[in-house]
């Protein structure tokens, strides 16, 4: 077993210290509950890798001095003991170096996700749908907000588009690894005939900008319509134009949300997502780096997918990226995507 991880301690303790010392400043609880949150969450999670490095540095160090006494009077027993101790130890080793490679300055923020249907018709609208599933299952799994932002049902079943948010920590430096085309193969349910079809979807990933970044958004470069939503609520959803729609002049950036009750809420939620992509488009500029992480779209249909998840003529999931293949159809579609986000990020 490695004797060291990848790990910055000092690092971590500073960040700890800096985080600690704003949230007993005067008037720090009084601040945005979105910053008290976040910070709250930044706070617990570097509090947890700490305490699980330091836990891990202990056992082992104890490992490997239990293991040379053993050795040296020839303790069979204890020594099958160390042996299933260290391969407890590297597995979780190996979790904490995963989290380690999360370094880049946006990976901490939270998640902004969209998922649209490519070629497929109603097919692809249904695999946006158990796409979301997938993810809102991640999420819960992980202890995340899952919020829904935007939702445009399908003609006849499914989901035709969905955007939503992921609040947790590291959340956008885990999800990223899901940008891009996604690939479903099944017998269709939606075909009399029984045929096998192929549908895509593709996965945007954004991190949430925070307001510890300023970004500048005059007010007159925007126009704000406001429409009736269409996504599910019931009768009350048609009553009023609660949904809000920014574009963004300057750059011709269009949002838009529908998901909550009041239009000031839609308006802020759109907001939100809006200084998101203008952050991205300003981080472009400045950083070629961005580039891999926000790369252009590639057509929505066949040759073009990161992943491929086939449930007939066999069952498997496979990433293209990495060659990481998952024969548990159902787990992975259940959220279990943690084996391709850990090979990504060490690829990466």
């Amino acid at each position: 077993m490695r004797s060291e991880v990848i790990f910055d301690l000092d690092s971590h303790e500073q960040e700890l210290e800096k985080i600690e010392k704003l949230m007993v400043a005067p008037g720090f609880w009084q601040k945005d509950q979105e910053d008290v949150s976040r910070l709250t969450q930044e706070r617990a999670w570097l509090r947890e890798q700490i305490d699980t490095w330091q836990t891990l540095h202990k056992e082992t160090e104890d490992a490997g001095l239990l293991a040379e006494i053993a050795q040296e009077e020839r303790d069979e027993t204890t020594l099958k003991e160390v042996s299933r101790d260290v391969a407890r130890l590297q597995k979780e080793i190996n979790g904490l170096e995963l989290r380690s490679l999360l370094g880049d300055p946006d990976d901490k923020r939270n998640a902004i996700v969209a998922i649209n249907a490519g070629a497929g018709g109603t097919e692809a609208q249904d695999w946006v749908e158990m796409l979301f599933r997938m993810y809102t299952r991640w999420g819960e799994d992980k202890g995340m907000e899952v919020q829904v932002i935007d939702y445009l049902p399908g003609d006849e079943a499914g989901i035709k588009n969905v955007a939503f948010t992921v609040t947790g920590p590291y959340a956008y430096g885990h999800l990223k690894s899901e940008h891009g085309i996604h690939r479903m193969v099944r017998i269709s349910p939606f075909d009399a005939t029984g045929r096998r079809h192929t549908s895509f979807a593709s996965v945007s990933v954004l991190p949430e900008v925070d307001t510890d970044i300023t970004i500048e958004i005059d007010e007159n470069d925007l126009r704000i319509d406001t429409f009736r939503a269409s996504g599910p609520g019931g009768q009350h959803v048609n009553k009023t134009s609660s949904a809000v729609r920014i574009t963004h002049l300057p750059t011709g950036i269009v949002v838009q949300c529908q998901n909550e009750k009041s239009q000031h809420r839609n308006k802020e939620m759109a907001m939100k997502v809006l200084r998101a992509k203008l952050y991205e488009a300003e981080k472009h500029k400045l950083d070629q780096k961005k580039h891999e992480i926000h790369q252009t779209q590639k057509e929505i249909a066949w040759g073009s997918q990161i992943r491929s998840y086939v449930f007939n003529p066999y069952r498997l999931v496979k990433d293209h990226r990495t060659n990481i293949e998952e024969g548990n159809v159902d787990r992975v579609m259940d959220g279990g995507i943690d084996t391709f986000i850990d090979a990504y990020l060490r690829m990466k």
